[in-house]
C-alpha cells in the first residue's frame, strides 16, 4: 500500500517537472536548426513554457555564445587558446573541452533577435532577479500587453515578493483596461484609481480618450483620473518641499560659517566661496589618495576622512588670511571687501594651476548611490538626505561649540561688547583668528557635501557666494536660527517658484523679496546685538 502512495506522488509531482525539464531541454537542441524559421519557433515555445533557466539560453543565443555540436546539441562555448570550453546551457555545468572546427556557432538574425527580446520579456517575469522582474512590471504598465496580460498572469501566481507582486497586479490591470471583458475593464479601473504611478495616467488617458467607449465605463474612468491626478498633486507638492529642503540645507552650509564671520567681526569676507571651493578639493584629494594607497573596499570610507581634512585645511587657510590680511583691516569694510576679493582670485587661480581648470568628479559612496521611492512618483535620493542630515549635525555641533565651550563664550562676548570682553582678560585678536578659522572650517566642510552633488570646478564657491549674503542678512547678522530659518526658507521658496517664474525669474522675485524685507527689518528675521548691529 505504501509503495502505491509513493508511486503516486512520483508520478504527480516529480514526472511532470521531468517532462517539463525534457520538453526544455529538447527545444533548447532546437535553437541549433539551420533554419530560422525552426529556431524562432523554438524560441517562442520556450517562452510558453515559462522556466525561468531558459533566460541564461535565450541571452546567450542574443550574445552569440551557443554553438552546436556534431550530435545536434547546444552548448555554451568560451573560445581559450585553439580550443573552447563547452558549458551546459541549461545548469552552466562544465562540459569538457571541444575542438574549434568541432562546433557550429548557433547564428542570429533581425527576425531571430525580435523574437529573443519577445521571449525574454516574458520569461523575465518570472525568471529574473528581483530588479528584473521590477523593471518587467514597470515596462508592461508602460506598453500594455495586447493578450490582456496572460504572462503576467502567470507571473503575478507564482510571485512571493509584496513590491513585485503589487506592480504585477498594477500592469495586469492596465493590460485588461484595454482588452478585458467589460467587467475585467471596470475593476481594472478601480483598481488603477488606487496607484500614484504617474504611468497610470497615462494608461487611464488613452484609455479614456477611445472612441466608442461605453458611458458607464468613462465615468468610471474620469473618476479614476481625476483621484490619481490628486493624488500625483500632493506627492509633487511633498517632492517639491523635499528639494526646497534639500537647496536648503546647501545654503544654510554654505552661509553659516560667513554669518559666524560676519557677526562677530563684522567682516564682509569676499574669499568666502573659495573655502568652500577648497573644502571641495580637499575632498578630491582624499578621494584620490584612498584610490592609490588603499585597499579597493575601503574607498567609500573616504568621504568620512574627507570631512576633519576639509575642515581643518580650511580653517588653516582661514586663520592665515585673518592674521595676514585681515586684521589690519578691521573698521575699514570697503578695503576688507577689495582685500577678500583679491584673495578669491589668487585662490581660484592656485587651483586653478594645481588641478587644473577642468571640473574634477567626485564618486559619491556605496551607501549614498541611489535613492528609494517610498511611493509613486516620489524618489528621494540618499546623497540629499545624507546631505541633509549632515547639515543639521553641524548646525547642532556649532550651537553646542557656542553655548558649551570656553571659545564659544568668548565668541559670544566679543560679539555683545568688543571692550568690555578685552577689559575681562579675552584675547580678541586670538578670538578673532579662531573665529574666522571656524566659519572657514565649517564653509570647507560645506565643499564636502557640494562635491557629492556635483562636479568640482575652482568656480564652485562663487555659485553660493550671493546666496550666502542673501540668507545671513534675511536670517540675521550672526544669529544661528535666523540663519536656519533664511536657508530654508529661501530654499523652499525657490523650489516653490521655479515650476511658475523659471530658475532665473523666480531668484530675482526672492531677491527683490529680500530687498523689500531688509527696508522694513534692516537686521533681519533674529536681530542680534553685536559690532555689525551696532554699526
Amino acid at each position: 500500500m505504501l509503495r502505491c502512495v509513493l508511486s503516486a506522488l512520483v508520478a504527480l509531482f516529480l514526472l511532470p517537472s521531468l517532462a517539463a525539464a525534457a520538453d526544455l531541454k529538447q527545444l533548447v537542441d532546437q535553437l541549433g536548426a539551420d533554419d530560422f524559421a525552426a529556431k524562432i519557433q523554438a524560441v517562442q515555445d520556450i517562452a510558453a513554457l515559462g522556466d525561468g533557466r531558459a533566460v541564461a539560453v535565450l541571452k546567450a543565443l542574443n550574445d552569440g555564445a551557443l554553438y552546436a555540436t556534431a550530435d545536434h546539441r547546444v552548448v555554451v562555448a568560451q573560445p581559450e587558446d585553439d580550443h573552447f570550453k563547452t558549458f551546459d546551457p541549461l545548469d552552466g555545468a562544465p562540459l569538457g573541452d571541444a575542438a574549434a572546427d568541432a562546433l557550429d556557432k548557433v547564428r542570429v538574425n533581425n527576425r531571430l533577435r525580435g523574437a529573443i527580446d519577445a521571449a525574454l520579456g516574458s520569461l523575465t517575469l518570472v525568471g529574473g532577479s528581483r530588479e528584473e522582474r521590477l523593471s518587467a512590471a514597470q515596462e508592461a504598465l508602460k506598453y500594455p500587453a495586447a493578450d490582456g496580460g496572460a504572462a503576467l498572469e502567470k507571473a503575478l501566481a507564482a510571485e512571493k515578493d509584496p513590491q513585485v507582486r503589487a506592480a504585477f497586479a498594477l500592469a495586469l490591470a492596465a493590460a485588461r483596461i484595454g482588452s478585458g471583458s467589460r467587467e475585467q475593464r471596470l475593476a481594472a479601473v478601480a483598481a488603477l484609481a488606487q496607484s500614484s504611478d504617474p504611468q497610470v495616467r497615462s494608461v487611464l488617458t488613452q484609455q479614456r480618450d477611445a472612441a466608442d467607449l461605453d458611458p458607464e465605463l468613462r465615468r468610471a474612468l474620469d473618476g479614476a483620473l481625476s483621484a490619481v491626478e490628486g493624488r500625483l498633486k500632493l506627492i509633487g507638492f511633498a517632492v517639491t518641499l523635499f528639494e526646497g529642503l534639500s537647496l536648503g540645507s546647501i545654503l544654510l552650509l554654505a552661509a553659516i560659517g560667513l554669518a559666524i564671520t560676519f557677526g562677530v567681526m563684522g567682516v564682509i569676507n569676499m574669499a568666502h566661496g573659495e573655502m568652500i571651493m577648497l573644502g571641495a578639493y580637499s575632498t578630491f584629494v582624499v578621494q584620490q589618495l584612498f584610490r592609490a594607497f588603499l585597499p579597493p573596499q575601503w574607498i567609500d570610507g573616504y568621504l568620512l576622512a574627507a570631512v576633519p581634512v576639509a575642515f581643518l585645511a580650511t580653517a588653516a587657510v582661514g586663520i592665515a588670511l585673518e592674521r595676514g590680511i585681515i586684521r589690519f583691516l578691521y573698521g575699514r569694510p570697503l578695503e576688507t571687501m577689495l582685500a577678500t576679493w583679491g584673495v578669491s582670485l589668487v585662490l581660484q587661480q592656485l587651483v586653478r594651476s594645481t588641478f587644473g581648470a577642468t571640473n574634477q568628479e567626485v564618486a559619491n559612496p556605496s551607501w549614498m548611490t541611489g535613492g528609494f521611492t517610498p511611493i509613486g512618483g516620489a524618489t528621494f535620493t540618499w546623497n540629499r538626505i545624507v546631505i541633509l542630515i549632515f547639515c543639521f549635525a553641524v548646525l547642532g555641533v556649532l550651537a553646542l561649540v557656542l553655548r558649551r565651550t570656553t571659545l564659544g563664550l568668548h565668541m559670544r562676548a566679543v560679539t555683545q561688547n568688543r571692550d568690555m570682553s578685552a577689559a575681562m582678560g579675552i584675547a580678541t585678536a586670538r578670538v578673532d583668528a579662531l573665529t574666522f578659522g571656524l566659519g572657514s572650517g565649517i564653509a570647507g566642510m560645506a565643499g564636502v557635501a557640494l562635491s557629492q552633488i556635483g562636479n568640482v570646478s575652482p568656480n564652485l564657491g562663487q555659485i553660493y557666494i550671493v546666496d550666502s549674503f542673501m540668507v545671513v542678512v534675511f536670517g540675521g547678522v550672526g544669529s544661528l536660527l535666523g540663519t536656519l530659518a533664511g536657508a530654508m526658507s529661501l530654499g523652499i521658496v525657490n523650489k516653490l517658484l521655479e515650476p511658475v517664474a523659471g530658475a532665473v525669474l523666480g531668484k530675482v522675485v526672492v531677491l527683490v523679496a529680500i530687498i523689500l524685507f531688509i527696508q522694513k527689518r534692516p537686521r533681519g528675521l533674529f536681530a542680534l546685538k553685536g559690532r555689525a548691529a551696532e554699526s
